[in-house]
Order: structure tokens, then sequence, then C-alpha cells
């Protein structure tokens, strides 16, 4: 089998995205580490009566750990909520069934989790020192580079090409094996600390309830702003197409030659009318989509950015239109509001497809401070996003930088 330049390009994409997936789940596996290690010490300590005391302190310890992981798992794919606040008797809480989940998954994650993890810094690592033997080898005794290569000493020109061969291999295998190991460090997050079918229901429904109601809003919300770009734009230009040509016909029946002067503003309002008509066509759903890819759309708005923008996009298949608009308008919203209210001197917008989720990450190295509740347009890209079931987060410390991340099903 043969693989083309594009099927090496989206492997390695998706070796870097497991990568970037393990490193965090390392990061998690080592609070899970330290959390494992004050439960077994309350543990022990409750042979002697004094760890009962310390035992709230060590759940809630754990729940903090679990929700870390939740929130990271929740980016990547589907949101998984927080199950309710722990009772506040130890032995209540030992009896909850999530609390139950949550340690079983401390100790897979502590262990497993953290191995993978490992692994997949260890990979890289030892693939880059394979790799570059041949450039140094004849730098050191033998003896380090037999404690490097745990199995194989290099002395010689060959064999230090052979390590470097070695590290080639090396490298190839984390890339193929990188995306599995990501998807099982993940698996048991996903399974252990979802909450139950039925809390999950409840809870789905509500966020349905509270989506829904917030689609209607920004439906509303679109629907006075076409209202009002036609109430002030268009109709006010129709009317003065209107009065200039009953000017013109009246100048007509008196002197012809002033009747030109009229037509000719009466054309100009005309014309004016049709572009901000066009505009609001325009701003309903975006003629680009149609004619040219998502990418290309993009591209446009990049071009078009007053703060300088990188674009990153990688889109092997097209989504649903309405999928697609979203993502348009979430993008020229947010580029809005970097030119404006950031101050950025840089900005950046990455595209790709995870699977069955359309995946938008917007970054900007501006002062910060921004949020979702306080306007400046991030409330309507929230409400778009909430509209499709999709996923919003803002992180914008006061000193910048904003990245705004947007995740979008698609797979319908």
């Amino acid at each position: 089998m043969t693989y083309g330049p594009d099927v090496i390009v989206a492997r390695l994409r998706a070796a870097l995205d497991a990568f970037e997936h393990l490193a965090g789940g390392l990061g998690t596996a080592l609070l899970a580490l330290a959390a494992l290690a004050w439960l077994l010490g309350t543990a022990a300590l409750c042979l002697v009566g004094v760890g009962v005391l310390l035992l709230p302190t060590a759940l809630r310890l754990v729940r903090a750990v679990a929700d870390r992981e939740r929130a990271r798992l929740s980016r990547w794919g589907r949101e998984i909520v927080s199950p309710e606040p722990l009772p506040a008797r130890p032995r209540a809480a030992l009896a909850d069934p999530a609390v139950r989940r949550e340690l079983g998954w401390l100790v897979v994650h502590a262990t497993l989790g953290f191995l993978l993890g490992a692994t997949a810094l260890t990979i890289p690592i030892t693939a880059l020192h394979d790799i570059s033997l041949p450039l140094w080898w004849q730098l050191v005794s033998p003896e380090p580079a037999v404690v490097a290569q745990q199995f194989y000493a290099a002395t010689d020109w060959p064999g230090a090409f052979v390590a470097c061969l070695i590290g080639l291999a090396e490298l190839t295998i984390g890339v193929l094996l990188m995306p599995a190991m990501a998807r099982l460090q993940a698996w048991v997050g996903i399974r252990l600390l979802s909450p139950d079918r039925g809390t999950d229901l409840a809870m789905r429904v509500a966020q349905l309830t509270a989506t829904r109601a917030a689609a209607l809003d920004a439906h509303a919300v679109e629907l006075r702003r076409i209202e009002r770009s036609l109430h002030d734009g268009t109709q006010n230009r129709l009317v003065a197409v209107n009065v200039l040509i009953g000017a013109a016909r009246r100048a007509l029946a008196r002197d012809p030659a002033d009747s030109k002067e009229f037509l000719d503003r009466a054309q100009d309002a005309a014309e004016q009318a049709l572009a901000e008509l066009r505009g609001v066509v325009r701003s309903i759903l975006p003629p680009v989509l149609a004619d040219r890819s998502l990418p290309d759309a993009l591209s446009g708005l990049a071009a078009a950015c007053p703060v300088s923008c990188h674009l990153d996009a990688e889109m092997p298949d097209r989504c649903a239109v309405s999928v697609e608009a979203t993502a348009y308008f979430v993008v020229a919203e947010a580029l809005t509001n970097i030119a404006r209210h950031s101050g950025a001197d840089n900005a950046a917008v990455r595209l790709h497809r995870r699977e069955d989720r359309l995946c938008l990450e917007i970054r900007d190295d501006g002062v910060g401070g921004a949020s979702s509740t306080s306007g400046s347009g991030l409330t309507g890209i929230r409400q778009r996003v909430e509209a499709h079931d999709g996923l919003f987060a803002l992180t914008s410390p006061v000193g910048g930088p904003t990245t705004l991340t947007v995740s979008l099903p698609c797979g319908l």
C-alpha cells in the first residue's frame, strides 16, 4: 500500500494532536498520583482514627482532580459534566457511585495514564537522540553511548548510522501508535468520569432546553439586525429613489434638461440600495461558502483583517452548510473583536476536523481580559455555537494572550 503526501500529513497531524493530548493527560496523571498518595496516607491514618477527619479533604481533592480531567476531555470531544456535589458525611460520599468511579479512575489514571503520557514524551526524545547520533558520537566515550542506546553501542560510523535508522524506526512507530495511546488514555476517563445514564439524560435535556432558548434568542437578534439594516439603509435609499424619480417627472414637464440631474441622482441611490441589500444578504449566508470551501472563505477574512492573521486550515471534506456558516461567522466576529478591542499585533486561526467535530481555535497576543458575558460580540458567538450543540471555551487572562476554542458537531 502506498501513502501519498496528504495521507502522511494527516498521520503527522493526528500524531501531533495525540501527543498534545497525551502530554495533557500526563499533567492530570501527576495530579492523580499526588491525590492517590494523599488518599492512601489518609486511609493509613484511618487505622488509628485520625484519618477520618482528613477523609472529606481527600475526597474533595479527588473530585477536583477528576473535574480537571473532565474539563480536559471535554475540550477534545463530547462534554463530560461533573456530578452532584459531594455528600457532607464521608460514609455517604463513599457510598456514592460517582465517587467510587472517581476512585477507580484515580488508580488507573495515576498508573496507566501516567505510563502512557511518560512514554509519549520519551519516544520523540529517544528518537531525536538516536537520529542525531552520527553528528556527535565521536565526542563521547563508548560507555555513554551504550547507556543511551540501552542495547546498542555506536563505536564506528556504520554503527552510528544504524543507530540513526533505529531512531527513524522509533519515530515511525511513535507516529503510528500515539493516536491509539491517546484514545486508550482518554477512554478510562470517558468510561469512569461520565455521569450515570439517567443523570446524563436529565442534564442533556436541561442543556438542550437552554440551547434551544439561546437559539431562539439568537434568531430574534438576527431578525432585528436584518430589519434594522433594511429599515435604516435600503429602505431609505429606495424612498430617495422614489422622491427623485417624482422630481424628475415634474422637471421633465417644465424643462427636460433639468430632469437628467434628478435621474442621475436616482440611479446613484438605486445602486447604493442594491449594494446595501447585497450586504444584508451576504450577512445572512455568505455566498463565498457556496462558491468556495470554508478554508478559502476564512482566508479572505484573514487577509482582510487589520491585524496580521495567520490561517492554518485543514478540511478534507465539506460539512453541513449551517455548520460552515456558523464557523465562518465565529471567525468573522472574533477577528472583528480582535481588531477593535484586543490591541493585538498578531492573530492566528486554526481550523481542523477531529473525527465528527469541526474545531476552531482563534488566538491573539493582545491585552486579554475578554469575557463572554461582557458583550463585545462574544455572547453572540457563544449563543451561535450552543445553538448547534457545540462547545465554547474562552481563555483570556489580563495581559493576554486570548484563546477562543469552538467545537461544532458535523458528523450528520
